[in-house]
């Protein structure tokens, strides 16, 4: 009996049809064109995205809307 537990192998890759790998190939070309598309923002604020958490901080100053 050994020490540690039998570890499960690699699981099989999936078998995708080619409508799936096309819709895959598709979503990624969409994503890399945005990314590239998108202006660079000049003068922005540091730190986390507002609306995301919810509060705006200026100098340690919150303020919720």
């Amino acid at each position: 009996m050994t020490d540690t537990p039998d570890k499960p192998g690699p699981l099989p890759e999936k078998v995708l049809s080619p409508a799936a790998r096309r819709a895959l190939a598709e979503a990624e070309e969409r994503r890399r064109a945005a990314a590239e598309g998108r202006p660079k923002e000049i003068g922005g604020r540091g730190g986390l995205e507002p609306a995301r958490y919810g509060d705006w901080e200026v100098k340690g100053i919150a303020a919720d809307f």
